[in-house]
């Protein structure tokens, strides 16, 4: 029973731990296992872009894409490149999930995960027209999965609406990937699920200035960190929270916004100190920096 999902778990486990040295023995494992190295590179590039090490991650996406297809799993690798296109446009990086998605495309131009990621990323970064355009395809070919009408087209549709500043519809559209469905298994990551659509659901409530709302839909995704393990949502959630709270304070008074700003601050510190040694030029890390020193 030696095989690369064991190993896939066991390091899911050091990584929830904060155990690298435990990491590093799975990466070798993956390193001496020519058909699933891939896998491995994969989610060592999804942990160094955890700690906001993007330039890092992107030669490992690189490097992960390589092997997948040395191993004649072109999907798989155009699946890495679409992993690293979602947490490009999360992080405030246009051009590179741009180029990331295209190239996942490129790579495997027929693949359904494929296209339900390059939709989302085209959404997340604002591409609001060609988004809609691959929602309505992907919705066209399949009309009857489970997964893609409940979940994936729900947060297309959602951070489309979103881009149009309509907040509301956002969270209306995202009511039928609420609990329990969200948290099913997507079968072609390495994790179990990034929780896209309860990401989506706390930006929209942020967006509607619904701070409570907002917060206690990021922390939904922190107290399911054995469903998301080393995904960008489990990092930016922290920030995300601190935002809500921010928010809560500005709509407060006496204690209660007092109790808020505390929240506010020390959720802040908690992302500042995960991304300590980050990239200087993220954008949302600079955004991040900036609200903080506004806070204090």
């Amino acid at each position: 029973m030696d095989d690369y999902l064991l190993h896939t778990q066991l390091y899911a486990l050091a990584f929830l731990s904060g155990d690298s040295q435990a990491m590093a023995v799975q990466e070798k494992w993956f390193a001496a296992n020519p058909t699933v190295e891939n896998s491995g590179i994969s989610l060592t590039s999804d942990t160094e872009a955890y700690a906001g090490h993007l330039e890092k991650a992107r030669g490992l996406t690189t490097r992960a894409v390589d092997s997948a297809i040395r191993a004649d799993s072109k999907e798989t690798g155009a699946i890495w490149w679409e992993n690293a296109a979602l947490r490009e446009a999360a992080s405030g990086k246009v051009e590179e999930s741009h180029q990331a998605a295209a190239a996942g495309q490129k790579l495997a131009p027929t693949s359904q995960a494929v296209a339900v990621e390059v939709a989302l990323a085209t959404a997340m970064v604002n591409s609001t027209a060609q988004a809609e355009s691959l929602a309505q395809e992907l919705n066209q070919r399949y009309p009857l999965d489970t997964q893609m009408q409940s979940l994936w087209l729900p947060a297309i549709r959602a951070q489309i609406a979103l881009n149009r500043r309509n907040a509301a519809g956002a969270i209306e559209i995202l009511r039928s990937a609420s609990p329990p469905l969200e948290y099913g298994q997507i079968l072609f990551l390495n994790n179990l699920s990034c929780l896209y659509p309860t990401y989506i659901r706390s930006q929209a409530y942020l967006a509607a200035a619904q701070g409570k709302e907002a917060a206690a839909e990021f922390q939904r995704i922190l107290d399911h960190s054995g469903l998301v393990w080393n995904c960008w949502t489990g990092a930016l959630a922290r920030l995300s929270v601190a935002r809500a709270n921010a928010l809560e304070a500005k709509h407060l008074s006496g204690a209660d916004a007092d109790l808020a700003r505390s929240r506010a601050l020390a959720a802040y510190k908690d992302f500042l100190t995960l991304w300590k040694d980050a990239d200087p030029d993220i954008p949302i890390l600079k955004e991040a920096k900036a609200e903080y020193a506004k806070l204090q």
